[in-house]
Formats: structure tokens, C-alpha cells, sequence
């Protein structure tokens, strides 16, 4: 390259760094003569594009390649081979064509520049490429083992890897022979050698380091999803030995301090089947006319002591993990089930939150505190709804002496709920389903979990107690844990907002200060009309997630000012350290010096938290779609009565009463030419006008199931029922066929989609280094 010429052109594109030049224009420009000056131009600037110091425009022309800064965020990969960085969560994330991925893995940090910035007013984000992989996310993958010829081709090559990991399944993961030798059949963990490369974009290496079972073995399909997610199933020697080491009962040295409420009526409320039971309530009408509540929870902190390694293990583990069949727990059997659990009639340590609480609703008083109690009866939720709901005369007689206490328990449950009502809390009554498998672990039934009063009214029992806690330490400006749900994003909500018009429905308010009670409203005003789950969905998918941090910034969903997470200690982190907290804080004080011990550990620990709970969250999905899917290849053939859950521009979803959801692709809707028309989220048919928007009855076939996939196929029976409308012209407005089936049914509500979750930024926890399989657990349904 010649330097002079170089030195030419960077000067003359630097004068003019907005413009392009053609390559006829630059020869004027730099006043070049002859065919060999107008050769070394070319040669040099093609030189200065290599090296990045000149970039080509789209219309062939050469710019001054300004120096972009480089970002960092993490790749989401799509099937297709494109993907999207996440840089900021707050702004639009950065498309990347095939091209230019550098072949990175879905959740791998990547450092990129920009290459075509937002346009304002274009729905299209910005576009950019990979430069480097700064680290990749997934270094070991969980699969069967399996042998083909075409395997044992390649040099030192003995098998390949079949998983169920959706973002892998397009790479060819061959496994090499340095390490275990599996046999076919045989599930495996396996450490990558080799990443993509240019050359061989879609080959993966790998050498066997664990053989986990063999594929047909009972429960396999599940274990796979477990390690998959790189969640732990066993416990360290360490930790099973200090939990062997736990006292199974309370020592008297344990009480002291302590107040003594052995003498209360309290009582345990959960599913028949749980074993692990942290929290005791009481409740009773005061003389000024509020009421009592006392919620009482395991203290768990008392056991599990920082530094040791129950602690570091339930650190690292986040939260409990339910996968149909089984429970991963956070702590030992030892613990959760013993100690720690709030068996009946038997003493146990607990911290305890007594409230003070008015006819409106309103908590006027409270004390926070360690105590002893002893719990007088294990009730279950099918036993209170008997006595509050049903007035069954048999079950009132067994618990005789309580009935009173359950019965003001049901006062104040309505009063909680009308005062969260009044304030804005928003609720979304989705279906809940179980997944009932036989002794293989083959799902026999998926039934529907319905919430009656006394899972409502402990839900409201806890809400009160989380956010008591939380306005406490709040008050005293103190670090500590709290669960926040934030404003929705102004973009989302106007979104939303502009799709409601189509339906006719004016929101009251500023759409740029959105409040809870604003959305409450639009609920409210679409409560048993056809667009009733459309529009609960599309709320759903414009709110933010929830999320643990050290800052108090209120939980939008619930309208509430302060919340936490107080009343689960057992099965989730964050809780436990609210306990280690108050403890702290009671013990020691609230001055300068005392807030220094934790300030700079909480954030780290919250941010952890929130991607345990991602991860539980998506191996928990991951399982019950596997399992529905397992279910439905029983059925296929079948036809079912559905509702359309979501529509995309390549088919509609449809979900079925049991809560299974399949997909009718667009490729097959042979009707018609079908047209996706964004702003109503629908398929319209171009000649015929039918029309499928999320919300509507439907009845579907089952036409294939992929369990590998987790995929369900379904075809629309009877096309010619489905709704017409005219929304491809001026207007909005529906027509049913006269012998429409499916019929004017009220829909069926489902859970929306989440967000993709966005990945840690890579800090070091304070234990040791952070898992980097970020992600979720979903939260039970008692709380928010």
C-alpha cells in the first residue's frame, strides 16, 4: 500500500467525514493523473477497507471509517443464525445479521460497534457485528450419546451429542475421544473443546467428562433438563455433614432472648403434599375493632450462618427448584423438612411479623421479632375452603376450636384484597396446571390448579408481612433486600395503548406517568368481552420483571410503595438473608459503622438472586412443555376446543383449557393468503377476510408432536367458522358466523411471554465466580 496515497485519501475523507466518494470522484478530488495512479487508488483503498480505515457505503461509495467505541453485551441467537445483543437493558437491543455473529453462542458476551444506528421513527432498531467474544457462555453441554458413520470420519472423533437445548440443536456437537468413552444411548455431560469458527461455523467439539444414565432410564428426560441449566442436584460432603450436625429439636440456650408465643393458636395452611411448611398465621378481632395478624416464619438464618457451607451452597443455588416430579431443594431434607419446618406441635424458632390491622385495611402498628412458637394444627387449603366456602358441617366439627380464627381470618383476607384492590393492584387470574406422571415418569394428566379462599387469603397474609418488613427497614435507611417490579417502559406502554384504540378503549390518564390503577382499569373495563385475554396478554408483555435489589423502588404489579420477600426463607435466598438482616440490625444497631457490614455485599447478592431465579424459572418451563408435549403425543389425532393465545406472523398459537399451548404455522392456514397486521396483533385472510386475534375460540387437531422439540402441531378444524372482520380497511369490527362454532364461549386466560432475561454483567459474586447460566424461577403463587 502506498503510504502517500494513504495519507491522501485519509486527509480528504477526514475534511469531508459525511460524504462518500466513488472512486472517479476521489481521483478528481486528489487531482490523480494516468492509469497507474488511478490502479494504486483502487489498491490502496481496498487496503484501507480491509484495515477498517475506510468503509464501502450502500451505494459502493468510500466514508471515513469514523472510530465507532466498542460496546459489550450479550448475544441472543435465534435458530435462523441472526441474533440480538443486549447492551442496555432501557435501550432496543442490536440486530446481527447471519454474517456477522463470529459464530457466538446464545448468551455469550460479545464486544460489537454499530453499524447502522437507530433511525427515529423506524420501528427498526439498530444493526451492528461481532468483533470479539469476550466469553463464551456455554462451556459443557448435557446430551445422548450417539454413533454414525459419518461420526468416525473425522480424526480422533467417536461419537456426536443429540440434546434438547433448542439453541444447540443446529450445530454439529462431535465428541472426541480424549475423554470418556460413552456407549450409545448413554446421557453424558461433556466440556467444549472447540468453539464455531469461521471455517466450520457450525461444529461444536466436545470430550466426554460424566456419564449421568442411560436415556431410557426413569426420570432422564427431567435430570437432562437439570443439567442442562447446570442446576446442582447434590449436595457437597460439607454441607451434608453440617446438616447431619443440626440439632432436630429447639435447645433451651436457643430460646433465649426470644419471645415466647408457644401459648398462641397458630396454624400452618398448604397443599396436602408439601413437606416443607414456613409459615404459621394467626389471627384475631381487637378491641378497638382492627384486627390482629401475626404471620410467624421459619427462622432459617438461625441454622444456616453466613460463611458456612450450607450457606455458600444455598447461596449458590438461589431457590428451590420444582420440575413436575421432584423438588430440587435450596437446603438439605434435614433442614427443610425438620428444624426448619413448622411441624404441629412442636416448638420451633421463627421471626415473627404481628400486625395491627384496621377495617380499611391499613396497617397502623407492627412489631417485627425472634420467637418460639408451637403451632397448633397443620391445616391444608382444601380443609379451609371447606369450612369457609362450602360450611361443611363435618370439617367445622373437626376443627371446632379454630373455626372462629379461620373465620376472621376470611374477614380480614377480604379487607386486605379490597384495600389492594382500591390502591391498583393489578391481578391476572391465570390457570395454573399440574402434570400428573405414573411410576416412569409419563404423564398420565394435566389438571388445572384452582385457587379458592384460603389460597388467596394466605397470599394476602403474606403480601401484608412483605410489606410491612419492607416499609420498616426502608423507614430506617438501612441496606437491605428488597423485590421490586418496575414502572412499565414508556415505549411499551404507549405500544399498548395505540393497539387498545383499535378495540375502542380510551385509557384515562397520562400514558406517560402510567399508574397501577390505570391498568387496572383497562381490565376492568374488558372483564368478560371477547378481547378479555388479548388485552390481558399484551398487559402481561409490557410489564417489566420482577427482580431483587438493594434499593427500594416499590413493586408496580402489587401499587405497593416497599416490598420484599420475607416469608419464604426455606426455599428462597433472598428471604433468608431478610431474616439475617433483621437480625443483624436488631442485635447490633442501625448506626453508620452497623450499615457498612452489608452495603457493599447486597447488590451482588441481589443481582445473583434474581438470575438464580431466572434459571430455575426456565428449567421449570423447559420441563413442562417436554411433559406436555410428552402428553400430547398420546392425543395426536385428537381435536380439542382451544383459544388463540398469541399470533405472529408465522401462525397463531392456540391454547387448549389443560394449558397446553401448540402452534398452527401459517404454511398450514391453506384457506387463504393470510396478512399480519401488527398494530391488531391478527391474521386476516386476504380473500376471505377471517380473521384470528388472541382470545378468540378455536378448535383445533393435533397433528404432530416433537418431544425432542417440545414442539405441538395443530390444524384448525372447520376454517370456515372463524370470525371475519375488516380490519385490513378503515374500520375494527367482528363478524361471527351464524353456525360459528366453537360459539361466543368466554375465553380462556393464559400466562404471557417473558422477556429474555437479560445476562449479569459478568462481576465476580462475593463466594466465588457467578454461574453463567443466567436465569428464573417463576414465584409461588402466594406471592408477587
Amino acid at each position: 500500500m502506498d503510504k502517500k496515497m494513504q495519507e491522501l485519501i485519509l486527509k480528504e475523507l477526514k475534511i469531508k467525514e459525511n460524504e462518500s466518494f466513488s472512486v472517479e470522484e476521489l481521483t478528481t478530488a486528489l487531482k490523480l493523473e494516468g492509469q497507474d495512479s488511478f490502479k494504486e487508488l483502487v489498491k490502496t483503498l481496498a487496503e484501507m477497507e480491509r484495515k477498517r480505515e475506510v468503509k464501502i457505503t450502500s451505494e459502493g461509495k468510500f466514508q471515513i471509517a469514523l472510530q465507532t467505541p466498542q460496546l459489550v453485551g450479550i448475544f441472543h441467537a435465534n435458530d435462523r443464525g441472526f441474533g440480538f445483543v443486549t447492551i442496555d437493558p432501557e435501550q432496543p437491543d442490536v440486530f446481527v445479521n447471519p454474517t456477522q455473529t463470529m459464530s457466538a453462542l446464545n448468551g455469550d458476551s460479545v464486544e460489537i460497534e454499530i453499524t447502522s444506528p437507530a433511525k427515529p421513527g423506524d420501528e427498526r432498531g439498530p444493526e451492528g457485528k461481532v468483533n470479539k467474544i469476550v466469553e463464551h457462555n456455554v462451556t459443557s453441554i448435557v446430551g445422548e450419546f450417539e454413533v454414525e458413520p459419518s461420526d468416525l470420519e473425522n480424526q480422533g472423533t467417536i461419537g456426536h451429542l443429540v440434546v434438547k437445548n433448542k439453541k444447540l440443536q443446529r450445530y454439529n456437537l462431535l465428541v472426541t475421544g480424549v475423554g470418556l468413552h460413552p456407549v450409545a444411548g448413554e446421557v453424558v455431560t461433556a466440556d467444549i473443546t472447540a468453539y464455531p469458527t469461521s471455517e466450520k461455523p457450525l461444529v461444536i467439539e466436545t470430550l466426554v467428562k460424566e456419564v449421568v444414565g442411560n436415556k431410557d432410564d426413569p426420570g432422564m428426560d427431567i435430570l437432562q433438563v437439570v443439567y442442562q441449566h447446570d442446576i446442582p442436584s447434590e449436595f457437597p460432603e460439607d454441607v451434608m455433614a453440617q446438616a447431619e450436625a443440626t440439632p432436630e429439636v429447639v435447645l433451651p440456650e436457643e430460646k433465649i432472648g426470644r419471645v415466647d408465643l408457644t401459648d398462641q393458636k397458630l396454624v400452618t395452611i398448604d397443599s396436602i403434599d408439601s413437606k416443607d411448611l414456613d409459615d404459621a398465621v394467626t389471627a384475631w378481632k381487637l378491641d378497638n375493632g382492627n384486627y390482629h395478624l401475626g404471620v410467624h416464619i421459619a427462622d432459617v438464618s438461625h441454622y444456616v450462618q453466613p460463611g458456612t457451607p450450607l450457606d455458600r451452597e444455598a447461596y449458590e443455588r438461589g431457590t428451590s427448584v420444582y420440575l413436575t416430579d421432584r423438588v430440587i431443594p435450596m437446603l438439605p431434607h434435614k433442614l427443610s423438612n425438620g428444624i426448619c419446618s413448622l411441624n404441629p406441635k412442636v416448638e420451633r424458632l421463627a421471626m415473627s411479623c404481628e400486625m395491627e390491622i384496621t377495617p380499611e385495611g391499613y396497617v397502623v402498628s407492627h412489631k417485627i421479632f425472634q420467637s418460639v412458637i408451637k403451632t397448633t394444627e397443620r391445616m391444608t387449603y382444601k380443609a379451609i375452603n371447606k369450612i369457609l366456602e362450602s360450611n361443611d358441617e363435618k370439617t367445622k366439627a373437626k376443627y371446632e376450636e379454630l373455626v372462629p380464627m379461620f373465620e376472621t381470618m376470611g374477614e380480614l383476607h377480604k379487607i386486605l384484597e379490597k384495600m389492594r384492590k382500591k390502591r391498583g393492584a393489578i391481578s391476572f387470574d391465570d390457570n395454573e396446571s399440574k402434570i400428573i406422571v405414573d411410576e416412569s415418569g409419563h404423564p398420565i394428566d394435566i389438571q388445572i390448579r384452582t385457587r379458592g379462599t384460603s389460597e388467596r387469603m394466605v397470599e394476602s397474609f403474606m403480601l401484608a408481612a412483605n410489606e410491612t418488613v419492607a416499609a420498616h427497614y426502608d423507614k430506617l435507611k438501612v441496606p437491605f433486600v428488597y423485590r421490586i417490579h418496575e414502572t412499565p417502559k414508556n415505549e411499551k406502554v404507549m405500544r399498548f395503548f395505540e393497539t387498545l384504540t383499535s378495540f375502542g378503549i380510551v385509557v384515562k390518564g397520562d400514558s406517560k406517568n402510567v399508574t397501577p390503577k390505570m391498568l387496572q382499569g383497562v381490565l376492568k373495563e374488558v372483564a368478560g368481552k371477547p378481547e378479555e385475554s388479548m388485552v390481558s396478554v399484551m398487559l402481561l408483555r409490557s410489564m417489566q420483571q420482577a427482580k431483587y435489589t438493594d434499593e427500594s423502588l416499590g413493586h408496580f404489579g402489587l401499587a405497593a410503595t416497599d416490598y420484599t420477600h420475607f416469608t419464604s426463607p426455606i426455599r428462597r435466598y433472598p428471604d433468608l438473608m431478610v431474616h439475617r438482616l433483621i437480625r443483624f440490625y436488631e442485635e447490633n444497631g442501625v448506626g453508620d459503622t452497623q450499615k457498612e457490614k452489608y452495603a457493599e455485599q447486597l447488590p451482588e447478592i441481589t443481582t445473583h438472586a434474581s438470575q438464580m431465579e431466572r434459571r430455575a424459572i426456565d428449567a421449570e418451563r423447559d420441563t413442562d412443555a417436554m411433559k406436555k408435549a410428552e402428553y400430547m403425543a398420546d392425543h395426536v389425532g385428537e381435536t380439542f376446543e382451544g383459544v388463540v393465545s398469541s399470533v405472529m406472523k408465522f401462525g397463531v398459537f392456540v391454547s387448549l383449557p389443560n394449558t397446553v399451548e401448540g402452534l398452527v404455522h401459517i404454511s398450514n392456514m391453506k384457506d387463504d393468503y393470510y396478512e399480519y397486521l401488527d398494530m391488531h396483533m391478527a391474521l386476516v385472510g386476504k380473500r376471505t377476510k377471517r380473521t384470528f386475534r388472541i382470545g378468540q375460540p378455536i378448535e383445533v387437531k393435533v397433528a404432530k408432536v416433537d418431544i425432542e422439540q417440545s414442539a405441538i402441531d395443530f390444524e384448525i378444524v372447520n376454517p370456515q367458522n372463524t370470525p371475519t372482520s375488516d380490519l385490513r380497511g378503515k374500520g375494527g369490527t367482528f363478524k361471527r358466523p351464524s353456525n360459528g362454532r366453537p360459539g361466543d364461549k368466554k375465553p380462556y386466560n393464559r400466562n404471557g411471554k417473558p422477556a429474555t432475561g437479560s445476562s449479569s454483567n459478568g462481576k465476580k459474586p462475593f463466594y466465588k465466580s457467578a454461574n453463567k447460566n443466567n436465569a428464573p424461577r417463576k414465584n409461588n403463587t402466594r406471592q408477587k
